[in-house]
């Protein structure tokens, strides 16, 4: 039997100011990480975000 491939991978959004995991999200594998500015709850602001794989 065949491995099938991988359709999507759960990433993470960052925080760059706080470090804090605010953000989940399912996309393809492959391109470039994201950065985006999101809402941090926390400092109650948006501020840069940062993908990263757990």
């Amino acid at each position: 039997m065949a491995k099938s491939k991988k359709k999507s991978e759960t990433v993470f959004l960052v925080c760059k100011e706080t470090g804090e995991y605010n953000y989940v999200l399912k996309r393809k594998p492959g391109g470039e990480k994201l950065n985006l500015k999101k809402y941090c709850p926390r400092l109650r602001k948006h501020t840069e975000h940062t993908e990263k794989k757990k």
